[in-house]
């Protein structure tokens, strides 16, 4: 996602202070640096590079500005690989410190991502095979069509469409009170 012009400085600034001081600046060093006398404004600019994610930072921590590599080449973005997804099985959870590098631009906000690897041929006519990595962003609210990851009746993490994605099979979601909805599905990789 592209930046605007202040975006742009305020991220030059975070990327010059860590290159000077081996720590992340304060949002009032960013903001005496840029001449900004609001610290919320600093606040807003440094929260739109985390939601496109240029930077991530630790919830209500100061000097917790990091810079991700390569979002601003238009690059990638480690996602942490959660765990693996069969069909009518329970969620597999992975060690947690496996990333994946995914296209910075395919999420709106980077911090709500994570990677699902798909087991089974459940969704084949989706073209979702045995083996791909589906890029989740955190959603609870889908739209009509999408793809989504939910846990139903609480037996285990599924993939499915809001509509049957096997036309022999005429099963439909369990009622929406039964249903946690964890996230929608924003595109995949495969290995050939």
């Amino acid at each position: 996602m592209a930046l605007t012009r202040r975006q742009h400085e305020v991220l030059e600034v975070i990327r010059s202070f860590i290159g000077k001081n081996g720590y992340s600046p304060s949002l009032e060093e960013i903001g005496t640096e840029l001449r900004l006398s609001s610290v919320a404004t600093v606040h807003k600019h440094v929260s739109h590079l985390v939601q496109k994610g240029y930077v991530r930072r630790a919830w209500n921590q100061n000097r917790s500005i990091e810079v991700v590599d390569g979002a601003e080449r238009g690059g990638t973005i480690p996602l942490p690989l959660v765990g693996t997804l069969a069909a009518g099985h329970p969620l597999v959870a992975t060690d947690r410190s496996e990333t994946i590098a995914v296209p910075a631009d395919m999420l709106e906000d980077a911090t709500q991502g994570f990677v699902l690897r798909v087991q089974g041929e459940s969704m084949i006519e989706a073209q979702i095979r045995d083996g791909d990595l589906v890029i989740v962003e955190r959603r609870a609210v889908p739209r009509e069509g999408d793809l989504i990851v939910a846990v139903a009746d609480g037996a285990g993490a599924i993939l499915k469409r809001l509509e049957p994605a096997d036309a022999r099979r005429k099963t439909t979601l369990v009622s929406e009170d039964r249903v946690e909805i964890q996230g929608v599905v924003v595109g995949m990789i495969r290995r050939y």
